[in-house]
């Protein structure tokens, strides 16, 4: 492997790796001391690992990556696969459940967010996301279709007032509801999470409920009076920060996340976890910041572009 490549040498260099590969060099970092440092052949595993991220960064075909890089397509796609893989192995590391002793931070965290204290005993929010895959071949690929008629499949996923994911359940066809893909989720099975004497905040697609899991959701429409309303206006305050997750999830991996996957829709949990992974891994190393510096910066470029 020449590291001199220029997508190798911005690392080998010390360089910034916003551009290249979406997450800062402490991230990357980070990334590279969690991971099983085992060689994969004659490949270092800092090339495993960098190989691995630019694909996700940039949704590319693996002989577009193969050029980049200078290394075979069959050796791409076999450090892919496996490097993936491994990202996704550091779910149960990366991905946890507050502790007893966080919940009170959570809770705070949360109150802040919905500006009210009644919120104090919130210790998460709940979605869904689709993620939008190649139609899978056969009668079961209609399952595939969701409500908007593009083929995905989904991400359920829970976060703390931070917008770090506690809790992910990744798999079921687009055209299942939220409230199924709920129920069939460890979280909601073996009562996972919130404790008791705690809640959850979830949108109106899943139900309001006390047990196993305790999810309070927003009034519907029509509401009765001011009370009801103001209720929603918090709760909303509460919730969003899981939209926000999810937008940071899908601006930094735009490339997989804003067109459909062209892998295998059996390989798709791998790669959706392991983007979730990163997200962890990029919130607790700093990599928010940089990413949102390089985007208002080329935001700016482009602005200079038009006027001119």
């Amino acid at each position: 492997m020449n590291p001199h490549v220029p997508v190798l040498a911005v690392f080998f260099d010390g360089q910034d790796l916003i551009a290249d590969y979406r997450l800062s060099r402490q991230s990357v970092e980070a990334l590279l001391r969690i991971l099983p440092s085992k060689h994969t052949q004659s490949w270092s595993h800092e090339v495993h690992v960098l190989i691995t991220v630019y694909w996700l960064a940039h949704g590319l075909s693996y002989s577009v990556v193969s050029r980049a890089f200078h290394v075979p397509k069959s050796t791409v796609c076999r450090l892919v696969h496996r490097g993936v893989e491994k990202i996704a192995a550091l779910r149960q590391e990366v991905i946890r459940l507050p502790t007893a002793g966080d919940l009170d931070e959570v809770g705070q965290a949360f109150a802040r967010l919905a500006n009210s204290p009644v919120f104090s005993r919130c210790v998460g929010s709940i979605d869904g996301c689709h993620v939008r895959i190649k139609t899978p071949p056969g009668p079961s690929g209609q399952d595939y279709l969701n409500r908007k008629l593009f083929p995905s499949i989904q991400l359920q996923a829970v976060c703390d007032g931070k917008g770090l994911f506690i809790n992910t359940y990744v798999g079921f066809p687009g055209s299942v509801y939220d409230t199924r893909v709920l129920k069939s989720s460890r979280i909601y099975r073996e009562a996972l999470y919130p404790p008791p004497g705690y809640f959850i905040v979830g949108d109106g697609g899943y139900p309001c409920t006390e047990t196993p899991v305790a999810i309070i959701t927003p009034y519907r429409e029509p509401l009765q009076g001011r009370v009801q309303s103001q209720f929603n206006y918090h709760h909303a305050k509460a919730r969003c920060i899981i939209e926000r997750a999810f937008g940071m999830l899908k601006t930094r991996w735009r490339s997989l996340f804003f067109k459909a996957l062209e892998v295998d829709h059996t390989f798709v949990p791998s790669v959706i976890t392991a983007c979730a992974v990163l997200h962890n891994i990029c919130l607790t190393a700093g990599g928010r910041q940089r990413l949102m510096a390089h985007h208002l910066w080329c935001r700016h470029n482009l602005c200079q572009a038009i006027v001119a």
